[in-house]
This record gives structure tokens, C-alpha cells and sequence, in this order.
């Protein structure tokens, strides 16, 4: 089936392969696409270390992967996704997501994808099976000059002074952006839907279609991020899904809304009322349970914690509600038959399949342990005395280092990898003024 997609796109002449690392940057190689079908066959090689690079793409200090070891190759094979069109490009290309494995078979437990593959198969064993959507934020931002700001309007050649929530104007401003974007996720299978003007100057949020397939949606997150990214450069400006990169505007967020399904189908979350099932309860405790140790993977970056902040529609308070997006977990209201939870910590600069992977985990130990939330919330979160999350990238960074809830969710060998990646971001980041830190972040988170 693989080798058939080239054949019938005889106009690519070049193919990249690519695999997330724990910051989510895609890495791998360009390939003619005359010896792609060696790639689909025989998969390819690069050094298991290069999935802990740091986010300039630098080898960590120490890690084990490098020199302790020999920098030993693994074995990078096709996903299930296989080859799609990368429309950003000028040349016809096509991109084949890959993901790692031993020499022997077995999943290298420091890729980020198989630690969700995991999870999900966890589900499976019980007969269960996920259903996610996400919504992404994003900023278009002109960084030609000094400072950032919103790109002119091609229609009109003036710029935004307004967010304009749910504005249509805003929205028509960038129409063939938006359109080409559009026609670009249908030729990538990424299920886009419904685009709308936010909250921050030049700020928009496309929510994707749910599906019962995580890994999917983790990937359509991935591909995603990177295609608005290029295509925006084509249109001549930036795309940046970083947290924070205006200190007056609201930041990117990620939200995550997933249902679960039983073997004949059936919504488990729905008792057929608006409060849900007892297993909708379990699960949502199982997320609060982990939420403090898990803050890392929502919020990855130095930049990440600009965002977590009281007011600024970023829940930081370990809490949950019914149709109430001030706190971290809400209950959307609707049919009692898509009854689901919305989990709103995340920032848009997150690695999708830690994030997702953190979210489904768990809830499924809330699930299996029958665990039972504190009352939900009413009002305003921000303004009730909760526990918090932590409110610093160091602490984070220790708090999911050390963490025995973590180590319910991931290989230990992922775990210390990240640790060491993040460590060595926040020693660097340290030295660098927050417009040096924005430049780095602007582009590849």
C-alpha cells in the first residue's frame, strides 16, 4: 500500500522520513524517492540519542544514550499513517512518519509515540477504547522587525489593533491562508474543523474531529503544528503554537476532549443524564490525581509558565467542573450520549503524544482504581483556594523526574531521558534574555 502512494504520485522526487522526539521536533532524513521503497521495506537508522536532542537540537550532556553506550543506532520503521503530500514545500514531496525500535523488535521505550501506543493497548486489554479531539491555538505573527506583531491583512494591507473574538472579519482578513491551510489538511487526511478568531491579537483555534483512534489524533497534532508553521512562511509570515509569545495577550492552549467507548461502542462516560456515569467520575479523578506530576508535559518550556498565570484563561488549579473552562477538567454540557471530559492545562507548545499519553494514562488508573474526585467546583476557580500545579519549570522538571505516579504511565528509561533533556534546556535557557528565549521558541514548538 505504501509503495502503491508513490507510484500513483509519480511527481515526487523526494521523500523525507521523520520521527517525533521528546520535544515533538520532527527528525530524520531527505531521501530519493527512487530508494523509498527500501526505506517502506527495510525502515532506516539513526542513533536512539537523536529522540533526546534538546530544542536547539543539541546532544545532552551525559545521557547515556551517547558515548556510554557506543550512540547506538535503532531501527526506524514506517507508521501505520504512511506517505502524505508536505504542501508547504515548493517541490512535490512526501513525508513517511516513522518511530524507533530495537535491533531486535522491540519498541525503543524513549519514543515518545510507542509510550502512548502503550497506553492505548492498556485500554484495549480491558476492551476499552479512547476517543479524542483536540483543539489548537496559534498566533500568526509578522517577525520581520524588532517586536512581533500581527501580519498585514492581505485583503486590506492593515493590521489587527483588536483580538475580535469569534470575529468573521478577522477570520476573512487571512481567507486565502486559511483556505489554502484547509486544502492542505485534506490533502494530508487531517481531519480539521471548525477555524475561529481568539482571544490574542492575531490568534486562531482549529478544532480537529474526533476519532477512536489516539495515536491518530496525536499524530494529526503533530502534522498539524508543522504544516501551519510552513505553510505560513510560504504566505510570508510566522505561525508559532509557543505558550506564551505576547505578555499582554492570552497565551496558545491545547485542549484535549476524549470519551471512551466499550467493545460494542457504547459511551461509558454517558449514564444518560448530565452528570455522567461513575466511570466518568473515576476518570476524572484519575487525571486530577496526576495533574501535579504530570505539569511537565503540559507545560514543557521556560516560556510555558508565562502563560499559567490567575485571569489569563489557563487553568493552574487542580480541580473540575461542569461547563466551567476555569477549571483544569470540564464537563462540556450537550446529548448525554457524547458525554466527555475536557482537559484545558496544556499550552500549544506540548509533544501531542506525551501530553495525550499523560491524559489517557491517567484516567485509566483513576478507571481501574475506581478512584473518586472531590466535589466540582462552582464559579471561579482562580479566586478559590485549590491545590496548584507547579508554578515554575524547575519544579516541574523534579516533581515528574521523581515522581511514582509517572512511573505508572512511562518507561522509566523515557522518563529520565526527558529529565535530562529538560535539565539541560533550563540551564541554557537561564542564560538568555526572554526576547532571545521567544526568538528560539518561536518557530520550533
Amino acid at each position: 500500500m505504501m509503495k502503491d502512494w508513490l507510484r500513483k504520485h509519480p511527481q515526487v522526487r523526494t521523500i523525507r522520513v521523520a520521527a517525533a522526539d521528546l520535544n515533538g521536533q520532527a527528525r530524520g532524513k531527505r531521501v530519493p524517492a527512487r530508494f523509498a521503497d527500501k526505506v517502506v521495506t527495510d525502515g532506516t537508522r539513526f542513533p536512539m540519542s537523536v529522540l533526546n536532542l534538546d530544542i536547539w537540537g543539541e546532544d545532552i550532556e551525559d545521557s547515556p544514550l551517547l558515548f556510554e553506550s557506543g550512540d547506538a543506532d535503532g531501527i526506524l520503521k514506517p507508521t501505520e499513517r504512511g506517505f502524505m503530500p508536505m504542501p508547504w514545500l515548493e517541490a512535490p514531496t512526501a513525508l513517511l512518519p516513522i518511530w524507533m525500535f530495537h535491533e531486535d523488535g522491540r519498541p525503543y521505550e524513549g519514543d515518545p509515540r510507542h509510550a502512548l501506543r502503550a497506553v492505548v493497548d492498556r485500554y484495549k486489554a480491558r476492551g476499552l477504547t479512547p476517543v479524542v479531539a483536540m483543539e489548537l491555538e496559534f498566533f500568526l505573527i509578522d517577525d520581520s522587525g524588532k517586536t512581533l506583531q500581527v501580519p498585514p491583512s492581505p485583503r486590506s494591507g492593515k493590521r489587527r489593533k483588536a483580538s475580535e473574538i469569534l470575529s468573521i472579519r478577522a477570520l476573512d482578513a487571512f481567507d486565502t491562508f486559511f483556505t489554502d491551510l484547509y486544502d492542505a489538511c485534506e490533502e494530508m487526511d487531517i481531519p480539521a474543523d471548525t477555524a475561529i478568531s481568539e482571544m490574542g491579537l492575531g490568534q486562531f483555534e482549529i478544532n480537529m474531529m474526533h476519532q477512536d483512534d489516539p495515536l491518530r489524533a496525536a499524530d494529526d497534532a503533530w502534522l498539524f503544528k508543522m504544516l501551519v508553521k510552513g505553510l505560513a512562511r510560504r504566505h510570508g509570515f510566522a505561525a508559532s503554537f509557543m505558550a506564551k509569545p505576547y505578555p499582554e495577550y492570552s497565551g496558545n492552549g491545547l485542549h484535549t476532549h476524549f470519551s471512551v467507548i466499550d467493545s460494542e461502542g457504547r459511551n461509558v462516560f454517558s449514564n444518560g443524564g448530565p452528570e455522567g456515569s461513575d466511570m466518568l467520575r473515576h476518570a476524572v479523578a484519575g487525571c486530577l490525581w496526576a495533574m501535579h506530576d504530570s505539569t511537565l508535559l503540559f507545560a514543557p518550556h521556560a516560556n510555558s509558565y508565562e502563560r499559567l498565570i490567575p485571569e489569563a484563561h489557563a487553568p493552574n488549579a487542580v480541580c473540575w467542573a461542569y461547563e466551567n473552562r476555569t477549571s483544569a477538567i470540564r464537563i462540556p454540557s450537550g446529548s448525554p450520549s457524547a458525554r466527555r471530559i475536557e482537559h484545558r492545562t496544556a499550552g500549544g507548545d506540548v509533544n501531542p503524544y506525551l501530553m495525550l499519553a499523560a491524559i489517557l494514562g491517567a484516567a485509566l488508573i483513576g478507571i481501574e482504581e475506581q478512584m473518586e474526585p472531590p466535589p466540582p467546583i462552582t464559579g471561579n476557580a482562580y479566586a478559590l483556594d485549590l491545590p496548584l500545579i507547579p508554578d515554575t519549570w524547575e519544579e516541574a522538571v523534579k516533581v515528574f523526574e521523581k515522581s511514582p505516579k509517572m512511573a505508572r504511565i512511562f518507561p522509566r528509561e523515557l522518563i529520565n531521558n526527558l529529565a535530562l533533556t529538560k535539565r539541560q534546556e533550563v540551564h541554557y535557557m537561564a542564560e538568555l534574555s526572554p526576547a532571545e528565549q521567544t526568538e528560539i521558541y518561536l518557530d520550533t514548538v
